[in-house]
């Protein structure tokens, strides 16, 4: 299992996912889901995975090689017109894996993935889609500022009651810890170390990256003080107060 999210702001957008592989509870190792393209004033690509590794990987090595001859250093991935192309070749390259890895096998559901891609190309606005199995794809927009695939359901609710499309993007990362914090701590299939990427509008250039692990300060300031604000919220709460049946 894995937690990837991307979100979408009016400044930017904000990468970040786990790298935790297993094949059983003694079978644990990290893996980078979160590639980054970039070509300085034409474009900025994140691509971030969740699903069979075999499947994922084989993708992206497709989309890296694909109609690139030896002396070439530019993949298909960078020469699509806008993110929308880019979105479609990712989802068309993604269906082709899974339907030769499945093909004549009957537990083809083992052989799934899923993809959020996001970026900005020359001459358009930056954008956020989710990519499906099939091939087929969903817009960030509005009512859906953001993406999660893997195991979201833990740390969705603080992005729902939290975010705000006019936040800074370091309050963004702070947001997607606390989000990856509660994930981690309910969840032993998602894990350490965290990869982060930022982008920031019409820059065109990759922003900050970096990883957090177990020992870094700023990620046990944010799981510490988390922890100790919701307790400190539950005893702000009132206390429950039996009623007496009237009659």
């Amino acid at each position: 299992m894995t937690y990837c999210v991307g979100l979408l702001l009016n400044r930017g957008m904000v990468f970040m996912s786990d790298t935790r592989t297993n094949a059983g509870i003694d079978n644990i190792s990290v893996v980078t889901k979160l590639r980054t393209w970039n070509v300085p004033g034409d474009r900025f690509i994140c691509l971030m995975s969740a699903g069979n590794l075999a499947t994922t990987q084989s993708t992206i090595s497709l989309l890296e090689e694909r109609g690139v001859a030896t002396q070439q250093r530019k993949p298909k991935l960078l020469t699509q017109p806008t993110m929308f192309q880019t979105a479609k070749l990712v989802g068309e390259t993604l269906r082709e894996v899974i339907s030769y890895t499945n093909d004549g096998d009957g537990g083809g559901s083992r052989f799934l993935g899923s993809f959020i891609l996001g970026g900005q190309i020359k001459g358009g606005r930056p954008r956020l889609f989710m990519i499906y199995p099939e091939g087929n794809f969903i817009e960030a927009g509005p009512d859906n500022p953001f993406f999660q695939i893997g195991e979201h359901k833990y740390g969705r609710p603080i992005l729902v009651r939290t975010y705000d499309s006019d936040m800074a993007l370091e309050d963004a990362v702070k947001l997607l810890l606390v989000s990856f914090d509660s994930t981690i701590k309910s969840n032993l299939s998602v894990g350490l170390p965290i990869d982060l990427q930022l982008y920031e509008t019409d820059t065109l250039e990759a922003g900050h990256r970096q990883r957090f692990d177990d020992r870094d300060p700023y990620y046990r300031q944010i799981s510490e003080g988390w922890g100790d604000a919701l307790k400190s919220a539950f005893d702000r709460l009132p206390p429950f107060a039996p009623t007496r049946a009237e009659g």
